[in-house]
C-alpha cells in the first residue's frame, strides 16, 4: 500500500488500504466468533459479525472506506474515482486506516 502510494498510484493504495482493514475485521471475526468468517466486503457488517463495537465515526469512516472497493475494482466506477483518488485525499485514507487498526 505505501509502496503504491509513494509511486502515485493512488487508487490502488486506497484499494489496498480498503484490504488491509477487511482482513483485519475478518481475522477478529474467527477469534471472537468462528473460523467460518463472512465472505463480504462491507466493513461494517464484517465488524458486527465480529461482534466488535465500533463509535458513530468508525462506522462512518469504514462504510467510506468499504465504497472504494467498488471504486477501484469496476471500470465505470474507476474513472470517476480517480478524479478523488488525489495524493492529498490518498494520504488521508491511509492515515485513518493506520489510526483504525491500533
Amino acid at each position: 500500500m505505501q509502496s503504491l502510494f509513494d509511486n502515485g498510484h493512488y487508487v490502488w493504495a486506497l484499494f489496498l488500504n480498503h484490504l488491509v482493514i477487511e482482513k483485519l475485521l475478518k481475522a477478529c471475526h474467527v477469534k471472537n466468533v468462528d473460523a467460518h468468517y463472512p465472505r463480504i466486503h462491507n466493513l461494517v457488517e464484517i465488524a458486527a459479525k465480529a461482534t466488535l463495537e465500533l463509535s458513530t465515526e468508525q462506522k462512518v469512516f469504514l462504510t467510506e472506506l468499504s465504497t472504494v472497493n467498488l471504486r477501484a475494482r469496476y471500470p465505470d466506477y474507476k474513472n470517476r474515482f480517480q478524479k478523488k483518488a488525489t495524493r492529498q485525499f490518498a494520504e488521508s485514507q491511509i492515515s485513518k486506516v493506520k489510526e483504525f487498526r491500533q
